[in-house]
Parts: C-alpha cells; sequence; structure tokens
C-alpha cells in the first residue's frame, strides 16, 4: 500500500520528478504517481486529496510550475504533510513556482523545497525523514542514508 502520493500537474512534469521515484524506491517506501491539476481537474484533484488518507497514503508531494497551485489546493483538501516541488516550467525558471508554493496562508501549510531537480530529491528525503518517524524500516533506511552522507 503506498504512503506517500506523488502529484504532478502535468504529463510534462514527470521527467523532473524521476529522481523523487528514485529516492522513494532506494528506501523501499511504497509510492503512487498521479497527473492531477489544480486548473484544468480541481474536482479530482480535490477528491485525491480528501480520499488519501483512508486509502493509507501519509505524505503527499505535489510537484508543478507556474503557478503551482497543485500542492496548494492539495493542502486545502487534506490534513496529511504535503511537500511542494517548485518545477522549472516557464521563462521565470521556476522562481514564480517558489514563490507560489513558499507564501501559503498560515494555517495552510506547504513544507517547500528548492526548485527543481534539487527540490525533487529533497522533496523524497523529506518524506522519509517524516515516515521515519512512524516506520521503523524507512528510519533504517534513512538513518543509513545519512550516516553513509556523513562519510563522504
Amino acid at each position: 500500500m503506498p504512503l506517500v502520493g506523488v502529484v504532478v500537474g502535468s504529463k510534462s512534469d514527470e521527467p523532473q520528478m524521476q529522481e523523487t521515484l528514485r529516492i522513494l524506491n532506494e528506501m523501499g517506501i511504497e509510492h503512487e504517481l498521479r497527473v492531477l491539476s489544480a486548473h484544468r481537474t480541481p474536482e479530482k484533484t480535490a477528491e485525491y486529496a480528501r480520499s488519501a488518507q483512508e486509502r493509507g497514503i501519509e505524505v503527499i508531494i505535489g510537484a508543478a510550475g507556474g503557478s503551482a497551485a497543485l500542492p496548494g489546493t492539495l493542502a486545502a483538501w487534506t490534513d496529511l504533510p504535503v511537500i511542494g516541488v517548485p518545477l522549472t516550467s516557464s521563462e521565470l525558471k521556476g522562481m514564480d513556482a517558489l514563490l507560489s508554493i513558499a507564501q501559503m496562508p498560515p494555517g495552510v501549510p506547504v513544507a517547500t523545497v528548492a526548485v527543481g531537480s534539487w527540490g525533487a530529491r529533497n522533496a523524497a528525503y523529506l518524506a522519509a525523514a517524516i515516515l521515519s518517524l512512524k516506520h521503523a524500516t524507512i528510519n533504517d533506511a534513512y538513518k543509513a542514508f545519512r550516516q553513509k552522507q556523513r562519510k563522504g
């Protein structure tokens, strides 16, 4: 059963999120990938977020470029932690998405990571850190990763 829902705003965003999926796989974290849009499929996006927890999802990663409304829309419809990944899909090279995701109103938090591939990787690591609080095998995998990182 997936613990992490990875949601992208369009099919063209999937390549930027491959590092997220790779890291989740490496850490043995079950996940699912969905293409949903805050603008083009708002009802489906809301239903996904509303039903995520009852389906076993514990963390949602939302990735979007441009106005990047997707992570905030997901957060509006769930109490689960949402991690937003700003993508580089416009002439502004992700700065528009970064500001959109980071400037959520109080009470609807979205954890925001770096723009692009660094953010895609850190979203997976942050999801692992959150899940490691509850899941021993993920805790072990995350601690092993961090220990390996410290050794250089």
